[in-house]
């Protein structure tokens, strides 16, 4: 890494995923605890949470940043629907929700069989429309970023919900802290990042990856990177199908096969990420207090 330089090569195919004459710029700073930010291109703007100060932002180009919604419920993760309407994971209600046009709020998901979930955590649309979201316990640990209470799911999984007929599956069982959650361009491949060395040391800090069969089934789980500072939080995949990773000393960007080809630095823990913009090139990373950006030469595979 040259003196200056916020990247970090570690295989020459990175030079071709960064723009080098880009420089990280920092869009807000006054959060807590930023986190879960999706990309709305129909209105040029971008949505992130700030979980302890119970509010979801929204920045512009134009208008810089307003509060979108406050209180939030102390909502985590974002993502939006195949018809754009945005969907949350919140903490202080344990519950997954959809926002309508008209600005309602629709429960989609709050119980598996009979009990409450613990604390949904981050979430993905499928094409065919299904929700997949992982719901590990951090929301329940503390009064921090969401309300203390015990767990009523004796494991913390990740889910699929089908929105149509409300059938809620959870899909994986054998997770620590399931957390940042993201399908290959194809579909064919879901990761799930397991965070669970936050609170111990010696417990997972790697992502997994598992096969999509039959459009819902998930078979051969296995290892498919490990992140060498910090945590994997949030994830992203590119369209190339490479996978873009929050990290403690920054964004940790993956080949198809698992290998770390470079680093994206940024002077605080990054919790999670998005592509955006209208060419879908722009990297937007919540990082502790504040939102970052950075123009890539990479596209993110997300829609819409």
């Amino acid at each position: 890494m040259a003196e200056g330089s916020i990247y970090e090569i570690h295989d020459p195919r990175f030079r071709q995923l960064i723009v080098t004459s880009a420089g990280l710029d920092e869009l807000y700073s006054g959060c807590r605890w930023a986190e879960g930010p999706v990309w709305f291109n129909d209105a040029n703007q971008l949505l992130w949470s700030d979980i302890p100060n119970q509010r979801v932002l929204r920045w512009t180009p134009e208008g810089g940043v307003s509060v979108y919604r406050q209180p939030s419920n102390f909502t985590n993760g974002h993502t939006r629907d195949r018809q754009g309407r945005l969907i949350s994971c919140e903490h202080g209600g344990r519950r997954v929700t959809r926002t309508e046009i008209d600005g309602s709020i629709t429960v989609l998901a709050d119980r598996f069989e009979g009990a409450r979930l613990n604390s949904p955590n981050d979430v993905v649309v499928k094409s065919d429309g299904t929700i997949w979201f992982t719901d590990p316990t951090y929301g329940i640990m503390s009064n921090y970023e969401g309300y203390q209470a015990e767990p009523e799911q004796a494991t913390r999984n990740v889910y699929r919900l089908d929105p149509e007929t409300g059938e809620l599956a959870a899909v994986i069982t054998d997770f620590i802290q399931p957390n940042g959650i993201a399908f290959s361009p194809d579909e064919t491949i879901l990761y799930v990042a397991d965070s669970a060395a936050s609170h111990d040391e010696s417990l997972p800090r790697h992502i997994r990856a598992f096969d999509v069969v039959d459009g819902g089934r998930l078979v051969n789980g296995r290892v498919f990177c490990l992140i060498d500072n910090g945590i994997p939080d949030g994830i992203r995949t590119d369209v190339k199908g490479n996978l873009w990773s929050s990290a403690g000393d920054g964004v940790h960007c993956f080949d198809p096969a698992g290998k770390l080809i470079g680093k994206i630095r940024v002077p605080q823990t990054v919790a999670n990420l998005a592509f955006g913009g209208p060419g879908r090139n722009r990297l937007f990373i919540a990082a502790t207090r504040s939102l970052y950006s950075v123009y890539v030469a990479a596209t993110g595979a997300q829609r819409p």
